[in-house]
């Protein structure tokens, strides 16, 4: 859970995080999305706010031709999303908790190390 971001909801900022690896997943319609594992994620003055976050494969971040190590800027919006199990399995209990991300990043950037 990401709830040391809760206190930052809605708000837009820059933060700098490592880029750990990729992975597929399945999306709309049962695609085969790519996905980007980044962790360490600090706001602007170094403070860790989360421990890691997967992010989509946009066009921004593919650009940047990732390497595991790389060190990744950007700014992003905090938003509160709804996580857990809502299928109609009866024997699968997951309750719907809220937990926070970074959505929309813009001006992504790789930093020198």
């Amino acid at each position: 859970m990401h709830k040391t971001l809760a206190h930052r909801e809605d708000e837009r900022a820059q933060f700098q995080e490592t880029f750990a690896w990729f992975r597929m997943k399945n999306g709309w319609q049962g695609r085969q999305e790519k996905t980007v594992l980044q962790k360490d994620i600090c706001d602007a003055i170094g403070s860790r706010v989360c421990a890691h976050l997967w992010f989509n494969l946009t066009r921004a971040f593919a650009s940047l031709n990732l390497q595991l190590g790389d060190v990744v800027a950007f700014d992003a919006r905090v938003k509160a999303y709804e996580k857990g199990y809502f299928g109609r399995h009866w024997d699968v209990y997951k309750p719907a908790e809220v937990d926070y991300q970074l959505s929309h990043p813009t001006r992504v950037k790789k930093v020198l190390r």
